[in-house]
């Protein structure tokens, strides 16, 4: 499977960034939660994500970056947080942002939503085990050619980097199941 590119950040370049994983005891086991950015974007609209984006100057490094965000994003509490720890940065050559995965407990978890509809058009807890069904489970190819893994879940298409880091997250916590990866999604024409 050609994966999307992600590689180890170059020595310099790039705009730093951090994303939430972040975990919870949901009715139905652990979920994670997602955001569905909005259509109007210019940067991968309409596409689901980990909540995340840009560390700015007043932030205090990645974990700060991630909480603030996910706040802005979700209505998220960060005091309801505890984070587990921070993954290796990664870089995302199309968009060139280096990414830092934080990884975290919502141990306080409250009621999220869109917080700005002209950002986050939605917000879903999705259950590690429906991540893992491998009925929920594709590959999709981009119109470059390049292909990853993905999620069906509902309405939303988890592709992409997102995708990537879940999957890898699923492997890792040995939690994957076997799936089809010969069932491809074809992305859209001028999908991000």
């Amino acid at each position: 499977m050609d994966v999307p590119r992600v590689v180890r950040p170059p020595a310099a370049g790039g705009r730093r960034s951090a994303v939430l994983v972040l975990f919870c005891d949901g009715p139905y086991g652990p979920d994670l939660l997602f955001i569905q950015r909005s259509e109007g974007l210019r940067r991968h609209p309409g596409q689901p994500a980990f909540p995340g984006g840009a560390i700015e100057d007043g932030d205090d490094g990645p974990v700060a970056a991630a909480l603030r965000e996910a706040a802005e994003e979700t209505g998220l509490d960060p005091g309801g947080v505890e984070v587990l720890a921070t993954l290796p940065e990664l870089f995302i050559v199309r968009s060139e942002f280096r990414v830092v995965p934080v990884l975290a407990w919502w141990r306080e978890p409250c009621a999220v939503r869109p917080m700005d509809t002209a950002e986050v058009a939605a917000v879903e807890r999705i259950p590690v085990a429906d991540l893992a069904d491998p009925r929920h489970r594709v590959t999709y190819r981009h119109p470059s050619g390049r292909t990853g893994p993905a999620f069906r879940i509902g309405s939303m298409v988890i592709w992409g980097f997102t995708a990537l880091l879940a999957d890898r997250l699923l492997a890792l916590a040995g939690w994957e199941r076997p799936w089809d990866a010969a069932t491809v999604w074809e992305l859209p024409e001028g999908a991000a």
